[in-house]
Parts: structure tokens; sequence; C-alpha cells
């Protein structure tokens, strides 16, 4: 009895003991830990801070045919396709402000606008289900940091998920063209970027003046290097800062039609894209079905051809009737199926039609509007291109008039 006594109580007491030494590792593993149990401590990595650059994004070329009767041929509507030109310019410059690595980011007319980095770009697919894209980045010094296409393929998943709703399927392929441009910025050291920054002005001022500003810029084949650079306080380049400011504002100003713009055709846009995808797979299997009906045609034809010789080189009376029966048979059903296969095309034809009806209600034209400085103004009229041109010449006047001692911008 004493025995299992003292055997009961040796157990507790281990017990106690494990329950202590668990308690005990448990209470360790939390709390600041003793400074002779650190390591030593790791390198923190430095972030890499870059000036921030302006970037121009001109609306991209649609990649429209040199010949408009391939239109149909490729399915391509060319007023969609140029809406889309400013629509995709817009949507680069939207993931190129979510990555917060650059200054103002400005979609533009054309590539005669002044800015520090260019982004071009060129439509090379777009049909609903598949996207591809040009891209094309370029310095103001004319030097290229990256030529790619980037493309994506849109699946049906995607418009069944209810969580997709009001999102756009081609998001990927801007959000990859977005990544790669960042990643070359990384390539550059700062006083590459800041110099980039000079030269805007520089090549901004020579635009105006190439006498004045060409003298400190070396141009070799399009591309430009600085050679020496004018005093901050020079009156020529303190002028021609002046109007860039105000030609900055003026494409500030362009951003919100081409951000209404965007918006505008938001709804309709997104539903010719699933419309496109689902007529783009259907005309897929229509054609699929009218080769394999021609086809099938075409070997019942030729089987009752051979069936007919047959017969015909048959002295029995009753093979020669089978094989003019089996030719036949044989033709009408061939012909039977090749008439299909020709309706199957028609319905085909119908889908391309479908497609390319989808972008007939798509405007371009922007609204007028008159931009006046202290007692001169100007209206501009057309769509962006047209206003923007007319606005270039408008600082040209401006210009001119600085030229003037008794005339102050």
């Amino acid at each position: 009895m004493i025995f299992r006594k003292a055997v009961a109580v040796l157990i507790i007491f281990v017990f106690f003991l494990s329950g202590c030494a668990t308690k005990s590792r448990t209470s360790s593993s939390v709390g600041p830990p003793l400074s002779s149990s650190l390591d030593e401590p790791e390198a923190i990595e430095s972030v890499k801070v870059t000036p921030m650059i302006d970037v121009i994004i001109p609306v991209f070329d649609p990649g429209l045919p040199e010949d408009p009767s391939d239109y149909d041929d490729e399915n391509i509507w060319p007023e969609l396709r140029r809406a889309e030109a400013n629509r995709f310019a817009y949507k680069l410059k939207e993931k190129l402000e979510a990555t917060g690595r650059f200054g103002a980011i400005r979609v533009t007319p054309d590539s005669t606008a002044t800015g520090d980095l260019y982004v071009l770009g060129r439509i090379e697919q777009s049909n609903g289900e598949e996207v591809e894209i040009e891209i094309e980045v370029i310095d103001i010094s004319g030097e290229k940091w990256l030529d790619d296409s980037f493309e994506h393929e849109v699946s049906e998943a995607f418009h069944r998920d209810q969580r997709n709703t009001g999102l756009d399927p081609y998001d990927p392929v801007f959000e990859e063209a977005a990544e790669e441009i960042v990643a070359e910025l990384d390539d550059y050291s700062t006083q590459e970027l800041e110099e980039l920054h000079y030269m805007a002005d520089l090549r901004f001022g020579a635009n105006f003046s190439e006498s004045t500003f060409m003298q400190y810029m070396e141009e070799d084949y399009g591309v430009f290097s600085l050679v020496s650079k004018p005093s901050d306080q020079d009156p020529m380049l303190q002028r021609v800062k002046a109007i860039r400011v105000r030609d900055q504002l003026f494409v500030d100003g362009l951003q919100d039609n081409y951000a209404a713009f965007s918006q505008k055709m938001n709804e309709s846009y997104l539903m010719w894209q699933e419309q496109s995808l689902f007529e783009t797979q259907a005309e897929r299997t229509a054609s699929r079905k009218a080769i394999g009906e021609a086809v099938g045609g075409v070997l019942l034809i030729g089987l009752a051809v051979l069936s007919a010789v047959a017969g015909s080189r048959s002295n029995r009376t009753g093979s020669s009737a089978a094989g003019a029966t089996g030719a036949i048979i044989g033709g009408m059903a061939g012909a039977s199926l090749i008439s299909s296969s020709f309706k199957t095309s028609e319905e085909a034809k119908v889908h391309r039609e479908s497609l390319n009806e989808l972008g007939q209600s798509v405007d371009m034209a922007l609204a007028p509007q008159v931009i006046a400085f202290e007692k001169e103004s100007v209206e501009l009229t057309g769509d962006a291109k047209e206003q923007f041109t007319q606005w270039r010449s408008f600082l040209q006047k401006i210009y001119a008039a600085e030229q003037t001692p008794d005339v102050q911008i």
C-alpha cells in the first residue's frame, strides 16, 4: 500500500515538473529576446530614390490595315479601333500612375508634346478574346528604352465571374507593360534622369528658337546629348520655362477629356468585349464546321464518282445498277453537305458583321474650347489633335510677344 502511494506521488511530481517545463518554454517564446540571444543585425536594403520623370503617352496607333478592303477580312471596325487607340493610351496612363514611380503622366494627341519619357503604343490585335499591343519607350534624348509586345487572352470564365462585373478584361496587358517600363526605369541613375528633365526644357525651347537652344545640345542621327548648360537665370531659358508651364496646364486639361471619353465608352465597350469574345468563338466554331462539311461533301462526291466508274466497268447488270444508284445517292448527299457549308459560312459572315456593327456609335470629337491668357484668347475646335496643333501655334504667338519688351506674359 505504501509502495503504491509512493509511486502515485512520484508520478504526480513528474507531471508537475513536465508542466513547469512546458510553461517555461511557452513563456520564453514571447516578448523581446535577451541581447545575448541575438545574431548580428541584417543590413537593411536601401530603396533607390529616383527623380520623378514626366511621361507622355500619345494616343495609340490604331493598327489599321493600309487597304480599307482588309477591314472585314480582319474583323476590324475602324471607328471602334480609333476609339480604342484613345482608351488604350489612357488605360496605360492609369497603370503607370498606380506604380507611383513617375511624375506627371499625360495622354497627348501625338508625340510632339514635351516630356521626359515617351511611351508609344500600337494596337496589333483586339477582338474581345485576344489583345496585343506593341510598346516602344523612348526618352527625350532619343534613346530607346524598350521595344516589346504584350498580349493577353481573355477566358470565358472572366465574364461568368460576378466579381469581375465592371472590370476591363484587358487590364492584365496594361499592367504587364507598366511593370516592364518600371523595370527599365531602375536601370538609370539619378543623374541620367535629372538630365532628361533639363533636356526637356532645352528641346521645348528649340521648338521656338532653334538657334538659341541648340547651342547647348548635339544631335547625332536623332539622338540628342548635352554639351553645356545655360545659366539658370538665363532670360531666354526663364521665358521658355514660363511658357512650358502653360503648355503643361493645357495638356493637363486634356486629361479630363481623355478620362471622360474613356468613361463615356466604358459601359458599351465592356459589353462589346464580352459579346465580341463569344462572337469570335462562335465564328471560329462555324468556320470549322463549314470546312468539315465541305470536306465531307467533296469526299462523298468522290466516292460517288468512283462508284459510278466501278459500275460502268462491271459486266453484271446488278452491279451496274448498284453503281449508278451509289453515284446518285452519293452525289445528292455530297451536294447537300456543300449547300450546308455555304449556309454555315453565311452564318459565320453574320458573326463578323455583328462584331463590326458594335463599334458604329463611337464618337471621337471633342467639344470646342476657348482659352484666355489675360488679353489674349484662342478658340480651339476639332478633334484633340487639331486642337493641340492650334494650341501650339498660339504658343508661338505668345513667345513672339515675349520678345517685345513692352509686352508681358
